[in-house]
């Protein structure tokens, strides 16, 4: 017992707590990539590429969905498995970065988009990554019931 504190059942941890950090964790990355997004239109990224199906375009609501479909199903499996596998946030502070990263020779590059295109939807995956990391040292620090900056388990 804490000293000072008196006996009783412990603190319990705010009901909710988790989907706000989900949330905020994918709001975060709306908004930076979407700012990313304008100032690589603002200077000149063309968002055009020929698809198996057609021309096709990177528009504001697709990267919004391309950016917010892939975080929220993440996040939400990894705060559902963090109730019953703790090292669950661990092994995804690994697999996000990654996937984050090595979406980019295998999606964005290829596509036949011109440079500012190219490098803007590039930025776009690598400023997810610590997006993500942060919301997963959140999403840690509140199974823990301490501070995101807790140590490792």
């Amino acid at each position: 017992m804490t000293p000072g504190r008196a006996a009783g059942p412990p603190a319990a941890r705010p009901r909710g707590r988790t989907a706000v950090i989900v949330a905020a964790t994918m709001a975060a990355a709306l908004v930076i990539n979407l700012s990313v997004y304008a100032v690589g239109r603002a200077l000149g990224g063309d968002f055009r590429f020929t698809a198996a199906g057609g021309p096709a375009e990177v528009d504001a609501a697709t990267l919004a969905g391309f950016t917010s479909v892939p975080l929220l199903i993440g996040m939400t499996l990894v705060a559902l498995l963090s109730r019953f596998w703790r090292g669950v946030v661990l092994v995804a502070m690994a697999v996000a970065p990654a996937l984050a990263l090595l979406t980019i020779p295998v999606m964005t590059i290829p596509a036949d988009l011109n440079d500012a295109g190219t490098v803007t939807l590039a930025l776009c995956h690598v400023a997810l990554v610590p997006v993500t990391i942060t919301g997963l040292l959140a999403l840690r620090a509140h199974r823990a019931g301490g501070s995101p900056t807790a140590a490792p388990e």
